[in-house]
């Protein structure tokens, strides 16, 4: 059972996702996959939670909004 907060590894994301290293960096680079975070000075990860939401549906992925409320298609302009 996956741990919440836990941070999975390059090598873990690849057998996962059945993606290329190339491939996930140019998804990141798109906007299109969960982007790594910084673990140590030379170590990065993913949070499996990320990757585990990208899994189920990785053609509708897109990153969490944080701090800003979804206003939904046809917002308001001011």
């Amino acid at each position: 059972m996956p741990e919440p907060g836990r941070i999975i590894r390059l090598k873990t994301v690849l057998v996962r996702t059945g993606l290329s290293r190339s491939t996930i960096y140019r998804k990141i680079a798109e906007g299109t996959f969960p982007a790594q975070i910084r673990i140590s000075i030379h170590g990065a990860g993913w949070r499996e939670f990320e990757i585990n939401r990208w899994i189920e549906d990785p053609v509708g992925w897109r990153p969490e909004d944080k701090g800003v409320e979804d206003r939904g298609a046809g917002g308001h302009s001011a």
